[in-house]
């Protein structure tokens, strides 16, 4: 129930969010690699790395949930919270894992911040290397070593998504809508 609130939150934030000017340039220094995506731009910039269930709601286990809780930044240069939805890998993965290293502690990033207004999206940003302050650049890139030692039982080729035990269970459980199965079987009916 609280991820869900917590996801709720997260989807409707950008709705009530103000409209902030940028203290800055962000892009300049920046070696993030393009997706082309709607709305990029590379941004270097200072934050304090955190969880944002913690900042939204309170509930702060000491360890930003470890990987597991959706990791957020507050930018040093205007306060500015920063979601880092995605890390540099071109797989399903988020940056959780990557920041959770981080919790609570100031670094920089590099990697493209996302703000377009006609999808709702507004200060995401996909990390591609982070570092503490003075220290090496690490690649924003452990999500699929660390799921595969999590999850031996799932070795095997193909997407890591597809062999996943927690969503193949929702799927066996809810459907691929997830809306139940009910509803997956019409809809794979009437459309395929």
């Amino acid at each position: 129930m609280k991820r869900l609130i917590a996801l709720i939150t997260l989807l409707i934030l950008p709705a009530f969010a103000p409209t902030i000017t940028l203290a800055q340039d962000f892009s300049q220094g920046s070696t993030a690699r393009s997706w082309n995506l709607e709305g990029e731009q590379p941004a270097l910039f200072e934050a304090r790395v955190v969880d944002l269930l913690c900042e939204l709601t309170g509930d702060c286990p000491t360890d930003c949930g470890a990987g597991k809780r959706q990791m957020g930044l507050v930018r040093t240069a205007d306060n500015v919270m920063i979601l880092a939805i995605k890390n540099a890998q071109a797989a399903f993965s988020g940056a959780a894992v990557d920041m959770a290293l981080y919790c609570n502690q100031t670094v920089e990033v590099d990697g493209l911040l996302i703000d377009n207004p006609a999808l709702g999206a507004r200060n995401i940003y996909m990390v591609q290397k982070v570092r503490v302050a003075g220290g090496d650049w690490a690649k924003a890139n452990k999500f699929t070593k660390v799921w595969a030692s999590e999850n031996p039982e799932a070795k095997g080729k193909g997407a890591w998504f597809r062999r996943d035990p927690r969503i193949k269970a929702l799927i066996a459980e809810n459907g691929y809508l997830g809306l139940g199965l009910a509803v997956d079987d019409a809809f794979i009916k009437d459309w395929f």
